[in-house]
């Protein structure tokens, strides 16, 4: 079983990308949300994976964290839900607003996710409630968080660095403090201390 892949991006697409590992090139299915972590085309990157096998083909999956991984993996789990629909919700929704709208019973919500009908999103309610209780967030305070934390990566990238590099110190910069970052500047100047060792 394949279950992380590290190599060099050879082709890239919002739906797939190619990663060059030893000479081979791997095709890897990817979701809008890993699409957007990807650093620039030649870079390596690193993905975690899902190898689905059929009859007539086997198809690699690639995610930017364990996370997403483990959520296509619970999409994938629910009766009618295959891996390109699974990789299609990834991609049209933030995974604390799909685990909130499945929490609440907003089927109304997961109805606007591709490929996601009324039978679609009552069964995901059903199947998946349970292994998401107790884990309702507030997703106006994680979405404050991901744009300061963006704010901050594409502004590295505008001073020079590459965005692989920029993400990685952003990441860093997050790491070394217990306190709470409410503004972008907060976290642009911790992240440029850390260039700096």
């Amino acid at each position: 079983m394949i279950t992380t892949i590290r190599g060099r991006i050879i082709q890239k697409s919002p739906t797939f990308i190619v990663i060059d590992v030893g000479g081979l090139g791997h095709k890897v299915n990817i979701s809008m949300a890993t699409y957007e972590t990807l650093p620039t085309m030649d870079s390596e990157v690193f993905l975690f994976t899902e190898l689905i096998v059929r009859e007539d083909s086997f198809t690699l999956y690639g995610f930017s964290s364990e996370e997403e991984r483990k959520l296509f993996n619970l999409l994938i789990s629910v009766s009618g839900i295959g891996p390109k629909s699974g990789i299609g919700i990834l991609s049209g929704t933030r995974q604390d607003e799909f685990r909130n709208a499945i929490l609440t019973g907003d089927t109304a919500f997961l109805k606007k996710l591709p490929g996601v009908g009324k039978k679609t999103a009552e069964r995901l309610i059903v199947e998946l409630k349970d292994k998401f209780d107790g884990q309702l967030v507030n997703t106006t305070a994680t979405s404050n968080t991901s744009n300061i934390t963006e704010d901050a990566t594409l502004a590295l990238i505008s001073l020079g660095y590459k965005q692989a590099s920029a993400t990685k110190l952003v990441s860093q910069a997050i790491k070394s403090t217990d306190s709470k970052i409410e503004k972008s500047e907060e976290l642009i100047k911790l992240a440029l201390k850390f260039s700096m060792k």
